[in-house]
């Protein structure tokens, strides 16, 4: 049977760090309350790059990795909820900075911070299919452009960057065995940000702001409740036990959320990759920022169960189980 193995992965995070004590000197916050609350210590702030160039980058370095050339790339998705535009997508950018060849599939998923789990679903059922044989998936998010820097509670949490995976068609127990993706639309308002474009002259309604809005008290119980979920659901369809995870690598998006999810299944803290105080909140490039950071720190061995947990706006969540 074929899977979709993980043969490669990349990372980009811009240069400029912007630190708690940075942000102390913007809005009234402290460097302690963040780090209590949150676990992030510095987050990353592109000046320069893309949503589609972070893309890119990180795209690039997951090709090297798993030694395959751009143009053996028949499909890319990008998750991301920061495009550089409304349209074209993210992923045709990506394919022309990369030089993937004319006529590959390309375009973005919407699932905000589920956004990368969300692309690799989608990757993974076009492989098994048949309709695929080698894909770059991306989780790619520029949340500066997003957040209002004079909003204490939202803007200490995110940052700029992406990761990538490259998924290729292979047989043998190597690869996906479980991907599963869910939304509660009834949720929206918890978490969103309204649209950048302008109004219609058609439009009635008052001028939106195109700032981040967060409930974070309901936000973060939703969070441990559906995750928790997610994980059951993933490891009941593969059979998995606690004792058979590797390693765990969740949304860095709060130290407290994540040591819920370690909690429920009951995981040694060694067990669970966290990378957020460095880099905070980096929405779709979480999960495959900390993926490429964790297997080039060696965290990540030939045969090992990782498991992927996420959540974000929408309100979305999704886990996925992989043998690498």
């Amino acid at each position: 049977m074929v899977k979709a193995r993980l043969v490669g992965t990349g990372s980009f995070v811009p240069k400029k760090v912007l630190t708690n004590l940075d942000l102390e000197k913007m809005v009234e916050t402290s460097d302690a309350w963040i780090s209590a609350r949150t676990g992030i210590r510095e987050r990353r702030i592109a000046t320069k790059d893309s949503t589609s160039e972070m893309a890119a980058k990180a795209g690039k370095a997951a090709l090297k990795a798993a030694g395959v050339a751009p143009k053996d790339i028949d499909l890319i998705v990008v998750g991301t909820v920061t495009p550089d535009m409304t349209f074209p997508s993210s992923a045709c950018f990506v394919q022309s900075h990369l030089g993937v060849r004319s006529g590959a599939a390309a375009f973005d998923v919407s699932a905000a911070c589920s956004g990368f789990l969300y692309a690799l679903d989608v990757a993974n059922k076009y492989i098994t299919s048949g309709a695929a044989r080698k894909a770059l998936v991306i989780g790619a998010d520029r949340f500066s452009r997003l957040v209002d820097w004079n909003d204490r509670a939202t803007c200490v949490l995110f940052g700029d960057g992406a990761g990538a995976v490259v998924l290729s068609a292979e047989k043998g127990g190597h690869g996906v065995l479980s991907c599963r993706v869910h939304s509660d639309g009834k949720h929206w308002e918890m978490l969103y940000a309204d649209s950048p474009c302008p109004p219609s002259p058609f439009e009635s309604r008052a001028p939106r702001s195109p700032y981040l809005k967060m409930n974070g008290n309901e936000t973060f119980k939703l969070a441990v409740r559906t995750m928790g979920s997610a994980i059951n659901e993933v490891m009941e369809e593969t059979g998995l036990k606690p004792e058979d995870i590797s390693l765990l690598i969740p949304h860095q998006a709060n130290l407290r959320i994540i040591n819920a999810a370690r909690e429920r299944l009951k995981l040694p803290e060694d067990k669970v990759f966290t990378n957020l105080d460095k880099y905070g909140n980096t929405s779709a490039g979480s999960i495959p920022i900390a993926l490429d950071e964790a297997v080039r720190l060696g965290r990540v061995k030939n045969n090992d169960i990782i498991l992927f947990v996420s959540f974000g706006g929408g309100l979305t969540w999704a886990s996925a189980a992989v043998r690498w």
